[in-house]
């Protein structure tokens, strides 16, 4: 009976990804809901929870909860996601958890695709007032787009997304915004290439020691 109710889990979940597709397209990132969906069916995560999505630095930061102790985590970062792919899977990767707090970390691949700062932060609207809508309780933190060697010529626009942002959101309840850009620089105002991997865009374990220094104050307690 198990076996048959999580069949069908599976299968409403590969309807929802797959509806906007043809029939022999794969939804973007399609493999990755799944896997999370997979991991729900057979170790549910709890509700009240704090929340993490976005792109690969979440995706890639194995070690959050231990990072975060005195806090139940839940990372569901989909590496080389863009606002428009949170948006797209909210229903899979935020609101069934029932999250009292979400924290996202996205807008960095939109730059670098070619989005500039009106865009980005417009996306990110929309997908807060859709949190905020679905789950009006909980908590929105926003951890500001890093700067990376790799993306230097991106950096003036992640500067403006970050400022139209942060700006948003001092009008917002129960919102936060963190600042994980400026203890990333060096002196002469460039990201720190000793806290990034030879592909010098994601980070080593130095760098998330800043970000969870940064982040902890604004999680909310359990």
């Amino acid at each position: 009976m198990r076996l048959r109710y999580l069949l069908l889990f599976l299968a409403l979940v590969l309807f929802s990804v797959s509806t906007s597709y043809g029939q022999n397209e794969q939804a973007p990132f399609y493999k990755d809901i799944i896997s999370f969906s997979q991991k729900d069916s057979t170790n549910p995560p709890p509700k009240g929870a704090i929340l993490f999505t976005g792109s690969s630095s979440f995706t890639k930061w194995t070690n959050m909860q231990e990072m975060f102790p005195g806090h139940t985590i839940i990372n569901r970062g989909f590496g080389g996601s863009s606002l428009p792919d949170v948006i797209r899977y909210a229903e899979n990767v935020i609101y069934p958890y029932a999250p009292k707090q979400v924290v996202i970390y996205c807008g960095d691949n939109d730059i670098a695709g070619g989005a500039d700062s009106k865009i980005v932060t417009e996306r990110f609207k929309t997908l807060f007032q859709m949190i905020r809508k679905k789950l009006p309780a909980a908590s929105i933190v926003f951890v500001s787009i890093k700067p990376s060697p790799s993306r230097e010529k991106f950096m003036p626009v992640a500067k403006q997304v970050n400022q139209l942002i942060k700006n948003y959101l001092w009008q917002q309840g129960n919102a936060g915004f963190v600042d994980v850009f400026t203890p990333m620089l060096n002196a002469e105002g460039k990201a720190r290439p000793e806290l990034f991997l030879d592909d010098m865009l994601h980070m080593k374990p130095e760098g998330y020691v800043i970000w969870q220094k940064a982040m902890e104050p604004y999680l909310v307690k359990n």
